[in-house]
């Protein structure tokens, strides 16, 4: 065969082969899979301050029992701390409302301990405006021995009943 020839079949089987086969590409990298951006998180700014949270999460706040002796209306000193914590809550937050209710215990006239209960009432309204809290966010009730927390009649169930309660009417 000529050599001419042999040129010919040699570039058109190159050919031919160069077509039959299989071109691979580069393999691709795997997608990573997708992760969400971390959430941006705005620093909790302590400026001090009561929250409404608060109420159920400070300790002191969530102290809302004052009790007294027997036939006494004078606040224990053991209870200031708590008082003024109420009344810093009352100086953070304005819009706050307060119901203060005094209460007694089953011994004396019924007249006597609505009376007494509204005097305990009224120590602890004075000792919060006192620690820096707004007459204007407390209201005083008195229930005197008509709401007992015990009813057994005896002193470890009396001290209980002489009592004032704070109770947050607006937060």
């Amino acid at each position: 065969m000529n050599t001419t020839l042999r040129f010919a079949l040699f570039s058109v089987l190159m050919l031919s082969l160069a077509a039959c086969t299989k071109q691979t590409k580069a393999p691709e990298p795997e997608p990573e899979p997708y992760v969400p951006p971390a959430p941006v998180e705005t620093p909790v700014v302590d400026d001090g301050r009561y929250s409404p949270e608060d109420l159920d999460t400070d300790s002191c706040l969530r102290q809302r029992v004052v009790y007294f002796d027997f036939d006494q209306d004078a606040l224990k000193p053991e209870f200031t701390a708590i008082i003024g914590c109420h009344a810093k809550y009352l100086q953070d937050r304005p819009s706050a409302r307060i119901t203060l209710e005094g209460n007694a215990d089953e011994r004396g006239t019924r007249e006597y301990n609505h009376a007494l209960g509204e005097r305990r009432g009224n120590a602890v309204s004075s000792a919060v405006q006192a620690s820096g809290g707004s007459g204007s966010q407390l209201n005083v009730v008195s229930y005197g021995e008509e709401r007992p927390v015990c009813t057994s009649s005896n002193e470890s169930c009396w001290s209980q009943n002489r009592r004032v309660e704070i109770v947050y009417t607006a937060k």
